[in-house]
C-alpha cells in the first residue's frame, strides 16, 4: 500500500524522470537525430556523410527510439506540473488493493495520451520533412514552418479551449473528486482524462518542438519553464496572454526578416 511516503517517492522519481530526459535530449543532439531521419528519405543523396548513411538504422527504430526519447521528455517536461494531481491521487488510492499497481494504472492512462499525441508528431515530423524537400517555397523558405508554428502557438493562447483545460489542471482537487473511480480501470481513465486537459492545455506549445527539434535543450528548458509556471505559478493565468502576443509577435518578425530567426529555432544567415 501507498503510505505517507508516497509524496517522498513521487519527489524522488520527477527529478530522476527530468535528469533522464535531459540525458537522452543531450544524446539526441550530439548524435544528430535529425540527420539520420533526413538520410531516411534520401540516402546518400542528402550530402550526408557515407558512414552516418550506412549507420542510419532502420525506419521503425528510428520511429521506436523517437517516442522513447518523446515519453522521456513529456516526463520531464509535464511531471513537475502534474505533480499536485499525482499526490492527491496517491493519497486518495492509498486504502485500495495493491495501491502500487493503481498509481502504474494511473500514470499508463496519462503516458497512453501523450504517446499517441507523440505519434502523431512523429508522422508530422516526417511529413514536413519530406514536403521541405519536395516543395520548392519550403525547401527554399526554411523559416516558413517555425513562423507559422510561433503564430499558430500564440493564437492558441487566447482561445476557450486553452483556459479550460489550463481549468483542469490548475485545480487538481476538484477535478480529483468528479472524475475519481476505484480500481485499476477507473485509474487508468483519470490518468488518460487528465493527460487529455494537459494535451488540451500545452499542445500548441509542444507542438513548437517539432519546428525546432526536439533535441533542442534550450528550447525544451524554455517551453518547460513556461508551460511549469503557466499551470502552478502565482500570476500563470496573467502570462498566457502575455506569451500569446509574444510569440504571435515573434512569429510575424521571422516572416517579415527570416534572418532575426535564432539559430536554435533553425535560423539562416542573411
Amino acid at each position: 500500500m501507498i503510505t505517507g511516503g508516497a509524496s517522498r517517492r513521487l519527489g524522488t522519481t520527477v527529478p530522476v524522470a527530468v535528469a533522464a530526459a535531459w540525458t537522452v535530449a543531450l544524446v539526441a543532439q550530439t548524435t544528430g537525430n535529425a540527420g539520420l531521419l533526413h538520410a531516411h528519405d534520401h540516402g546518400a543523396d542528402a550530402g550526408l556523410p557515407l558512414w552516418v548513411v550506412v549507420l542510419t538504422p532502420p525506419f521503425w527504430v528510428t520511429a521506436v527510439v523517437f517516442l522513447v526519447a518523446w515519453q522521456v521528455m513529456v516526463a520531464a517536461m509535464m511531471l513537475p506540473s502534474s505533480l499536485p494531481m499525482m499526490r492527491l491521487f496517491s493519497h486518495a488510492a492509498a486504502r485500495q488493493v495493491q495501491a502500487g499497481r493503481i498509481l502504474l494504472a494511473f500514470l499508463g492512462g496519462y503516458a497512453a495520451m501523450w504517446g499517441a499525441v507523440g505519434a502523431a508528431a512523429f508522422a508530422v515530423d516526417v511529413a514536413l520533412h519530406r514536403a521541405g524537400d519536395s516543395v520548392p517555397s519550403l525547401e527554399g523558405h526554411p523559416w516558413i514552418v517555425p513562423a507559422v508554428a510561433l503564430v499558430a502557438a500564440g493564437a492558441f493562447q487566447f482561445t476557450d479551449l486553452k483556459d479550460r483545460c489550463l481549468d483542469q489542471c490548475r485545480h487538481p482537487g476538484p477535478f480529483l473528486m468528479r472524475h475519481y473511480r476505484r480500481g485499476t480501470r477507473g485509474a487508468f481513465d483519470l490518468g488518460r482524462k487528465h493527460g487529455l486537459f494537459c494535451i488540451g492545455c500545452c499542445w500548441a506549445l509542444m507542438a513548437l518542438m517539432l519546428a525546432v527539434g526536439v533535441a533542442s535543450l534550450v528550447w525544451m528548458g524554455a517551453l518547460a519553464a513556461v508551460m511549469y509556471y503557466e499551470r502552478v505559478g502565482q500570476h500563470g493565468r496573467r502570462l498566457t496572454p502575455v506569451l500569446g502576443v509574444a510569440l504571435i509577435g515573434w512569429g510575424i518578425v521571422v516572416a517579415a526578416h527570416p534572418a532575426w530567426l535564432p539559430g536554435i529555432l533553425g535560423g539562416v544567415a542573411s
